[in-house]
C-alpha cells in the first residue's frame, strides 16, 4: 500500500473544517442520511480491524452510526464522538454509544483506544489538531484510519448536479460530487491534506493510502433520495433543493432511469508510534 507524498505548500482559506455550519447541518434529516448513505466495503472494515492491536474503536464524527455498526459487527467495541446532537441521538437509537462534542474539544477522560476511525468526516476536523488528539488517545501501535467514499457517477448526472448547485447556492462552500472518471483523482488533495496533518502531529508512522473498489447499481429514486444528504444541499431551502433534484432527475432519465457506478472507498491510515 503506497505511502502518501508530502504537500506542505497549500493552506487554502476555504478548508472544509473551517465551515462548522456545514459540518453540523447533516442532522437536519438523520433518517435520510442513515437510509441512503452507502455502507463501506467489508474489505475496508476487515483491513482496519486486522491492523488494530485490539477491539476498542473510537469513531470520530460517527454521524448516524453507519460505520460504527459495521465495526461492531466485526467485533469492535465502539464509542462514537459526534458534534451534532441530532445525529448522535439517532446513532444511540441503533445501539451505538455516542458522546456529543467536536473531536478537537472532546475530553477522553483518560480512555485509550486501539483504533481511531472517521468515515466521511475527517475533512470536518482540523487535520493537525485532529491527528494530535488521535495520537493522544491511541495505544502504542494503534491505528488512525480516516476514510471516504468516492462515486464515479455518469458525467451527465454529475454535471447536472454541479451546475444546478452552483446556480441555486453559489455561496455555499465545497461543491463537489463525482466527476469524470476517475473521480478519486479529484479527491487526492483531500487525502494528501489528511496525510500531512498526520505527519505534522509527529506521533505516527508514515501515512498510507488504502483503496477498495466496489460497484453500485443505483436507481433514479435512490440517487435523488441520497442527494439531499450531501453538504451542498443540507442548508438550502426545500424549494431550491427541489430544483436541483428536478434537473438531476432529468439527467438520469436521459440515460435510462438508473446507472451503475464504479466506487472507491479510500482510507488514509497511520500507526501510532510504539513506545520503547
Amino acid at each position: 500500500m503506497p505511502t502518501l507524498p508530502s504537500d506542505r505548500a497549500r493552506t487554502p482559506e476555504d478548508e472544509p473544517h473551517r465551515h462548522r455550519e456545514v459540518a453540523e447541518s447533516f442532522g437536519t434529516d438523520p433518517e435520510r442520511y442513515d437510509r441512503t448513505r452507502p455502507r463501506y466495503p467489508e474489505a475496508l472494515v476487515a483491513a482496519v480491524v486486522g491492523a488494530a492491536p485490539g477491539p476498542r474503536v473510537l469513531d470520530v464524527g460517527c454521524g448516524t452510526g453507519i460505520q460504527a455498526r459495521q465495526f461492531q459487527a466485526a467485533g469492535g467495541e465502539v464509542l462514537g464522538v459526534e458534534p451534532d446532537a441530532r445525529m448522535a441521538d439517532f446513532a444511540r437509537g441503533t445501539g451505538v454509544e455516542v458522546e456529543v462534542a467536536a473531536f478537537e474539544a472532546w475530553d477522553p477522560a483518560g480512555r485509550e483506544f486501539d483504533a481511531v476511525i472517521a468515515g466521511q468526516a475527517w475533512h470536518w476536523v482540523d487535520p493537525v489538531a485532529g491527528a494530535a488528539k488521535a495520537a493522544a488517545v491511541l495505544r502504542p501501535g494503534g491505528l488512525l484510519a480516516a476514510f471516504w467514499q468516492v462515486f464515479d457517477s455518469p458525467p451527465e448526472v454529475a454535471n447536472a448536479f454541479d451546475s444546478a448547485c452552483r446556480r441555486v447556492g453559489p455561496d455555499l462552500p465545497w461543491h463537489r460530487t463525482a466527476g469524470p472518471k476517475k473521480a478519486v483523482n479529484g479527491y487526492q488533495a483531500l487525502f494528501t491534506k489528511a496525510a500531512e496533518g498526520i505527519r505534522r502531529a509527529g506521533a505516527f508512522s508514515a501515512p498510507e493510502q488504502w483503496s477498495f473498489d466496489w460497484e453500485w447499481s443505483c436507481t433514479r429514486d435512490e440517487w435523488l433520495d441520497l442527494l439531499p444528504s450531501f453538504g451542498s444541499l443540507t442548508r438550502l431551502p426545500p424549494d431550491l433543493v427541489a430544483q436541483v433534484l428536478e434537473e438531476v432527475g432529468a439527467a438520469v432519465d436521459a440515460i435510462g432511469r438508473g446507472f451503475t457506478m464504479d466506487c472507491t472507498a479510500v482510507a488514509v491510515t497511520a500507526e501510532r508510534n510504539r513506545r520503547a
